[in-house]
């Protein structure tokens, strides 16, 4: 018996999978348990319909991220920080402080976006990375200067 599987089911598939399983199994378990639901023309057809409506939205997703990485790429933030009077640095810069410079610069980033290889901790310029989205990225700058 065909099935369209609703959540992911253990050494049977993921969902959205048609599988071909017994029909006891499918009947008994899969069925009665709300895993599965029997694969029928119209199923199908719905499940192809939703595949290619996530397939375009992720496309959209994806254009989006590449114009965002464009406008990013180059881009220089500033980033004030307090400083002892011996020049030393209290803490280091964080994510979170960046993505707040983005947001005062008129970029909506997230600090989670934000890589940083190690910690700032001195003052002057650095190349951080913002992933934007999976496999797209874009280098960008942090000045960090002592706060007044």
């Amino acid at each position: 018996m065909k099935v369209i599987l609703l959540k992911d089911v253990k050494a049977q598939g993921k969902k959205g999978d048609v599988i071909d399983v017994n029909d006891g199994f499918a009947k008994n378990f899969l069925i009665k348990q709300g895993l599965a639901q029997p694969a029928t023309t119209d199923s199908i057809n719905s499940l192809n319909i939703k595949n290619a409506a996530i397939a375009r939205q992720k496309e959209l997703e994806k254009q989006a991220a590449i114009k965002l990485a464009g406008e990013l790429k180059g881009k220089e933030v500033t980033v004030s920080i307090k400083m002892g009077d011996n020049g030393k640095i209290f803490g280091s810069v964080t994510a979170k402080e960046i993505a707040d410079a983005f947001v005062k610069a008129g970029k909506q980033i997230d600090k989670k976006q934000i890589v940083l290889k190690d910690p700032i901790k001195n003052v002057g310029q650095f190349k951080i990375v913002i992933k934007v989205y999976p496999e797209i990225s874009a280098d960008c700058f942090v000045n960090v200067v002592p706060a007044k």
